[in-house]
């Protein structure tokens, strides 16, 4: 499988009707995001077409943030650009997810503020 013709994304979440607004910002910007629920299917997903940018739900359950970014500069060519989002009342966790390696960390009522304006640049246009 190759990668699609213009620049696009995976997210990893749980939340169906969350990624539907993502993936409707995705969309109008001329993107595609393609969700995925789990850890393994984001490997497997990136290794067949390389993502130009990961989203993710620092909640996601099972989710090991620092071995996913140690894996994805194993399957990736390119390591591309991660974009975590979470509870903005759990500060630790998205420290962590900080100094695991993610591009940018945003409490998810940031993200959501951000989302249409700044889609193109999380998911490596």
């Amino acid at each position: 499988m190759t990668a699609s013709a213009g620049p696009h994304g995976l997210m990893l979440c749980d939340d169906l009707i969350f990624f539907s607004r993502v993936s409707g910002a995705a969309r109008a910007a001329g993107l595609t995001v393609r969700m995925v629920r789990t850890q393994t299917d984001l490997l497997v997903a990136a290794r067949s077409a390389a993502p130009g940018g990961i989203i993710l739900d620092v909640h996601n359950p099972g989710l090991d943030l620092p071995g996913l970014l140690a894996e994805l500069k194993t399957v990736c060519e390119v390591v591309p650009r991660v974009t975590a989002y979470g509870s903005h009342v759990e500060a630790d966790v998205l420290r962590a997810a900080r100094q695991a390696g993610c591009d940018r960390v945003l409490p998810r009522s940031q993200f959501v503020k951000d989302l249409e304006a700044k889609i193109g640049a999380w998911l490596g246009s």
